[in-house]
């Protein structure tokens, strides 16, 4: 299994945080161990994309998204094709209220009137967008800052309760045209989910929405979600592989309770639209991505249609 310890070894010079330094080297041959269990995974995913979530404490601690953008970085120049969609409430609620906008929630959901999709969009798509885009860059990756407005990306249509919620979206279409083309040119789309409607109406749409969406319309290999939960737990233990039957087993005995319950659903049917895999991993954890991709074991938990041998291949 790959230790943080290892990955430490390659923090960027410019980022350097005490927490990733370790204060001594692994010796070579664990190194080496360690590059040799990667390899089948490098070469099994050369080509593929992956769609990856990203929220929770990694868009706000230096240090972990140093990481994120390490990790990132890492597997495009592995020649894996990477799309990236973010996330950003804190941020939005943060500017609503420097500018006297008070932001209200109804089941978790933001409220989103004329004034906050504004809001919305001068955030997402403005500054937390284009800090991302600038992190990856500095560490030596190619991003690009994509709204669900350029190009068609994301086309929407008003939620089932936006007499509640106003100007929240639900994903119509996705433009993967415009998609390819960026990870044709070796890009990394950074995404914010934003989305507009025929009418030219401009939505705010859920970030775990638009990701699946997005995953299913490029029939991803993989739709990643950064997030600040371990996985799934069961008997205080973190499940490494849980199949569709396990999930509906564990929902029925109330093992799987509460906001698990539509992640877990939301990534079931994301596989039922053709992703090869879904995977759940804590952000918090230092270089959680390539844990969970290029080991046999992985440190979160991935979702599969049936039950298989259990690792990230």
């Amino acid at each position: 299994m790959l230790t943080n310890d290892l990955l430490v070894e390659n923090s960027m010079e410019h980022h350097a945080c005490n927490e990733l330094n370790p204060g001594r080297k692994a010796p070579q041959a664990a190194i080496g161990q360690v590059l040799i269990e990667a390899l089948p995974y490098i070469r099994k995913f050369e080509g593929k994309t992956f769609v990856i979530k990203y929220g929770g404490s990694a868009m706000k601690d230096e240090c972990l998204k140093s990481s994120f953008a390490q990790n990132v970085t890492l597997l495009r120049k592995v020649g894996i094709n990477v799309v990236l969609v973010h996330g950003g409430g804190d941020a939005i609620t943060k500017t609503a209220e420097r500018l006297g906008i008070k932001s209200t929630f109804v089941h978790g959901k933001r409220v989103t009137d004329s004034d906050m999709i504004t809001v919305v969009q001068m955030t997402l798509a403005g500054k937390v967008n284009q800090d991302i885009v600038r992190l990856i860059s500095e560490h030596g990756g190619k991003a690009v800052g994509v709204s669900g407005l350029d190009a068609d990306t994301i086309q929407a249509v008003p939620c089932h309760n936006a007499a509640t919620l106003g100007l929240v979206g639900e994903v119509a279409s996705i433009n993967t045209k415009y998609i390819d083309l960026l990870c044709n040119a070796g890009l990394i789309p950074v995404i914010a989910p934003i989305g507009f409607d025929d009418e030219g109406h401009v939505y705010n749409i859920n970030a775990d929405d638009a990701a699946s969406s997005i995953a299913i319309a490029l029939k991803a290999e993989k739709l990643i979600y950064v997030s600040d939960v371990a996985g799934i737990q069961a008997n205080d233990t973190i499940l490494r592989t849980i199949s569709k039957t396990q999930a509906a087993d564990f929902i029925e005995r109330r093992i799987i309770t509460g906001g698990m319950i539509p992640k877990v659903l939301t990534a079931f049917q994301t596989l039922d639209g053709g992703v090869g895999k879904i995977h759940l991993i804590d952000g918090k954890c230092i270089h959680s991505i390539l844990l969970e991709i290029f080991t046999h074991d992985g440190v979160g938990t991935q979702f599969i249609a049936e039950q298989d041998n259990g690792d990230n291949l």
